[in-house]
């Protein structure tokens, strides 16, 4: 039994306590929802298979002590199958213990289940936008964007696991002085002259700034032929040449940006071009829009938002005094177009911003306010902080290609893309992060990922073990999974299917790694408690004394209705670890 299947059974026994006036002032609508009535798993085995609160969850609104509302608990959850007891425990928990076969019949349900067991149907009939990543076409995606790109596609993996429509959006933000900066760059580098003080350096300038010159080159054009000067005081300006730049090479970053992508497993469905947002008038009918809800005014010559309407902590310009459009009018324009769109209207835009734009909340949730959305359900915004690469215990800066920075082709050429996706979706998006290069390269129980995969790795070697020794799973009885070490990996295994819609509500795709290491441990400590397969004694042990002998034997040569259990067990953390690896993106290997 589940601990799902248990809160639907407490829940409805509470119903049916309030409806016979036997739980005091208990009434229907004073009951939690399902979701709400936590099962956990007690700490100590000794307290049972599972452990309910919701007699002291209850008790207040039925005006009774909670041990008391306990005990009306006690005799209705013992009348049902699969139960083997019910007790009450300090100031009012109950504690539950199943019968082996109820206990393992999660066993059969992953088995049957599949790749769709922790699946759910949570979040369904929702479109959720989740924007992440979106770095500008500059340079090469850092390890901030990495992060983001690791944390942002298992996310959507694991809000998709619930039932949710996840469309995976990165921004690009190509229009503004990043660009004028970037191409400025470029020309610099063309013509081996210094970098300008606000512009881009890196090895990866020079290679950008020789390919457009080879690609104009092949299409008849001399790009360094072309007109410079364009200003009366001798300044580049919007030169020809510039522009020129600016044409070839912002493809390039972004051809650059896609495969870097591609390469880390993260697909995107839309790669919106900010520059979009002008050229197709997006920024006028947004601003149309507020001016039509009374929330735009004119002042000192320029365009303002009255973002205080709406709770921010000043106005702000949208239209600057020059005519030209200040930077959150296109954030206005964009969160406007996704809950817009002909294709997949969002019905939440969920941005992943670093934590340099935590001064930006306050804005974007006033201006989601002032479109009539709900600031906090429409419009969600996730903050991240910052990774910190380390070696031999310091700090690296191993780029070659973007100077003094670490990019997310150097963390995926040091450890590989199983290993980078893991570690940085492990740690809370809301914590700094210290990614250990020595510790993610090394085969050891210390690098998590490792931990996890040689799990799944092991449990492909019980089962080819297990086929050539001939023990199938034919006439397993899983009531005789009654070890404590089989219980444990049990219970683990119920849990995923909560775990899952909590990653899920909580945005926090770090639970599934937390709890992937969790099952990892208790498989591994299953697998040394445990056969599956006969396994001969060694020589030191047919020495032993004939006592000690002989439970030896047993313990290595389980009876076959045992072993065949066993072998479903395996299976199903198997299948189980594979399913949490699929939502962080990370490989399940069956050899290591």
């Amino acid at each position: 039994m589940s601990p799902e299947a248990l809160s639907e059974l407490i829940s409805a026994i509470a119903h049916d306590l309030a409806a016979a006036g036997t739980a005091g002032e208990l009434t229907d609508d004073l009951i939690p929802p399902i979701e709400k009535i936590t099962v956990m798993r007690p700490k100590d085995r000794a307290h049972g298979d599972w452990a309910s609160n919701i007699a002291m969850q209850l008790a207040k609104k039925a005006g009774m002590k909670p041990r008391d509302l306990a005990e009306l608990f006690v005799p209705e959850l013992e009348k049902n199958t699969g139960i083997k007891s019910v007790e009450i425990a300090g100031p009012g928990f109950i504690n539950i213990t199943l019968d082996s076969a109820s206990a393992a019949g999660v066993v059969d349900t992953v088995l049957e289940q599949g790749a769709d067991f922790g699946r759910n149907e949570h979040l369904a009939g929702k479109t959720l936008n989740l924007e992440f990543v979106s770095a500008n076409p500059t340079g090469p995606i850092h390890i901030g964007g990495t992060r983001w790109a690791a944390v942002g596609d298992s996310m959507a993996r694991v809000l998709e696991a619930n039932g949710a429509k996840v469309v995976r959006e990165y921004y690009f933000n190509d229009h503004g002085e990043q660009i004028n900066r970037f191409a400025r760059s470029l020309v610099a580098a063309a013509h081996g002259e210094e970098t300008p003080a606000d512009g881009y350096k890196g090895a990866y300038i020079d290679e950008i700034a020789q390919r457009v010159i080879d690609e104009a080159k092949a299409d008849g054009v001399d790009v360094l032929d072309l007109p410079r000067v364009t200003a009366e005081d001798g300044s580049e300006g919007d030169s020809v040449q510039r522009e020129e730049f600016r044409k070839r090479a912002v493809p390039m970053m972004f051809a650059e940006i896609k495969d870097s992508m591609k390469e880390f497993r993260v697909d995107f469905d839309v790669w919106f071009h900010e520059n979009s947002l002008y050229i197709d008038g997006e920024v006028e009918k947004a601003i149309a829009e507020l001016r039509e809800r009374g929330d735009i005014y004119e002042k000192d010559g320029a365009t303002w938002f009255a973002s205080t309407k709406h709770g921010d902590d000043k106005d702000r310009v949208i239209i600057k005094s020059d005519g030209n459009a200040a930077y959150f009018a296109a954030d206005i324009a964009y969160y406007r177009n996704k809950r817009h769109r002909i294709l997949n209207p969002a019905d939440v835009a969920i941005y992943m911003l670093g934590a340099d734009h935590h001064g930006y909340i306050g804005r974007m949730m006033a201006m989601c306010a002032a479109f009539g959305d709900e600031p906090g359900v429409n419009m969600q915004i996730l903050i991240g902080q910052l990774v910190n690469v380390m070696k031999d215990g310091k700090p690296v800066r191993m780029s070659k290609r973007a100077g003094n920075v670490v990019t997310l082709d150097d963390l995926v050429e040091a450890v590989g893309v199983d290993a980078a996706r893991y570690s940085l979706a492990r740690t809370d998006y809301n914590q700094s992060v210290d990614i250990d290069l020595d510790l993610l390269a090394s085969h050891t129980n210390e690098n998590p990922v490792y931990y996890v995969q040689y799990a799944h790795a092991r449990s492909c070697n019980v089962d080819r073990n297990a086929a050539a020794a001939g023990v199938t799973t034919e006439g397993a009885d899983l009531s005789l999974l009654d070890t404590e070490a089989d219980g444990d990996l049990i219970a683990a295994l119920a849990q995923y299917p909560s775990m899952v819609a909590t990653a899920g509500d909580g945005r926090a795709p770090h639970r599934v790694a937390h709890y992937l290491e969790d099952l990892a441990g208790r498989y591994h400590k299953w697998y040394a408690a445990e056969r599956v397969a006969p396994m001969a004694l060694t020589d030191a042990e047919q020495r032993l004394p004939e006592a000690e002998r002989a439970t030896l034997e047993i313990a290595k040569n389980p009876e076959p209705a045992r072993a065949a259990a066993r072998l479903r067990l395996n299976d199903a953390a198997r299948q189980v670890i594979a399913n949490g690896l699929d939502l962080l993106g990370v490989t399940a290997p069956d050899k290591m």
